[in-house]
């Protein structure tokens, strides 16, 4: 999950494999798969980093359990 705030400054999580668009006009707004539609507060270029290091961190969560498997 990764963590983001609605206009009104509430923050909520959202798995960024849901998202299929974001919308920055001028407002980033996520269009979900299931059609839900979030309106938030990050500019578009913070979100793709929030979701970059949400991945590096899975990637490195599945890394260290296959290492930790072979011991």
């Amino acid at each position: 999950m990764i963590i983001v705030t609605r206009l009104d400054r509430t923050r909520f999580g959202v798995n960024p494999d849901l998202i299929e668009r974001v919308h920055a006009s001028p407002d980033t707004t996520l269009h979900m798969v299931d059609g839900h539609v979030y309106v938030i507060a990050e500019p578009l270029e913070r979100l793709v980093d929030l979701i970059v290091a949400y991945r590096a961190r899975v990637l490195g969560a599945a890394d260290a359990l296959i290492r930790n498997a072979g011991e």
